[in-house]
């Protein structure tokens, strides 16, 4: 059974008739948030940033939210594949027992060791992230506006049912409740210029620094309620800053203007390019748009999948439904990972002897 499905906007798609996929193509690689779902991208991951676009020398924009940024950041340690061992290794022997008297960690728990971890991991080697000599890392996080300026025990749940519902009427008046917020690698003070448009959703970007980095990731990967907010981050403007997957939960970015001349390559667990995290259940807002035009899809086959431990990529849930046997939940999660490494053996394949017609539409 092949694992790895091939999808590409219609630009992307004349591309790759025209010229294949060369590594030098490549402008941007984003990263979805999804949270264990990522780890199934490990081993491509390893091969990409550490085998294949090493062959060029073109700068190249990564765009991360959530464990997508986790994943992007690490992509500019000098070292990138063990560092993607490590990450993967990190990732799935987390473990928060919850204190006293509780069932579940509480969200202060798990944002001081979270927290403690990302420190851990970085410790030293920030400079790598922000100065490497291709890569420009932008970090997107969620910024709470008014009612979610600052997390609160009644006005945050309230805030996000808010957001909730104004986002049912328009993704873009979601905009009076939280803006997406960018921290890119600067030169100086000066950022990164952002690889999309920001005329789709109300945005501000913001120079990422050794005094923010930290805070600025762990923030991108703060969940409402599981995680706490991150507050009044270094360099940025006052609030209370949650995971970068609120606002884009998969990055469904305006490549397009931005990216006239390279592809954007985005490795991902799914066909579908959903906008925000409240966009989930919200079908219609599935499809591609004009602004994937220029983008390469490489995502498992659903059949595929349905051959894993549980049928189904690792997800939140297996938290649950594991509870306490972190050794089942890091078995499943293993055997799902080493699995993966067969979208690696296709793609390497796909791509000295491209055939059109494994690439399908996006």
């Amino acid at each position: 059974m092949q694992a790895l499905r091939i999808l590409a906007g219609p630009g992307a798609l004349r591309h790759i008739e025209q010229h294949g996929l060369r590594p030098q193509d490549v402008g941007v690689v984003p990263g979805a948030a999804g949270g264990p779902k990522g780890l199934i991208l490990g081993p491509l991951d390893r091969f990409l940033f550490g085998h294949w676009l090493a062959r060029s020398d073109q700068p190249i924009d990564l765009v991360g939210a959530s464990i997508g940024a986790w994943r992007m950041a690490t992509a500019c340690l000098d070292q990138p594949v063990p560092a993607f061992e490590r990450l993967e290794r990190d990732y799935i022997a987390q473990h928060y027992e919850p204190e006293p008297g509780r069932k579940m960690p509480s969200a202060d728990l798990v944002s001081e060791r979270f927290g403690a971890s990302l420190q851990d991991f970085y410790g030293g080697r920030i400079a790598q992230v922000l100065n490497h000599p291709r890569y420009r890392l932008h970090i997107v996080t969620s910024r709470g506006r008014h009612m979610l300026g600052r997390e609160h025990g009644l006005a945050t749940p309230l805030g996000y049912l808010g957001a909730f519902l104004t986002n049912l009427l328009h993704r873009k008046a979601m905009g009076g409740w939280l803006e997406r917020v960018v921290f890119s690698s600067a030169s100086g003070q000066t950022p990164a210029a952002l690889p999309f448009g920001t005329g789709d959703y109300r945005t501000r970007q913001v120079a990422l620094s050794e005094a923010n980095f930290n805070a600025a990731l762990q923030a991108s990967c703060s969940i409402p309620f599981v995680l706490r907010a991150i507050h009044d981050i270094p360099g940025a403007p006052r609030g209370a800053y949650w995971d970068g997957g609120i606002t884009d939960y998969h990055l469904h970015l305006d490549y397009a203007p931005a990216q006239p001349a390279g592809l954007v390559l985005y490795p991902h667990f799914q066909k579908a390019v959903i906008p925000g995290w409240l966009d989930k259940g919200l079908k219609w807002r599935h499809g591609a748009t004009p602004f994937l035009d220029s983008m390469v899809v490489l995502a498992p086959n659903p059949e595929w999948v349905r051959t894993l431990p549980n049928g189904k990529l690792p997800d939140r849930t297996d938290f649950t439904r594991y509870g306490p046997d972190l050794q089942g939940r890091m078995t499943a999660w293993n055997s799902a990972v080493s699995a993966s490494a067969q979208l690696v053996d296709e793609f390497a394949q796909w791509l000295e002897r491209p055939d059109m017609d494994r690439v399908a539409p996006l």
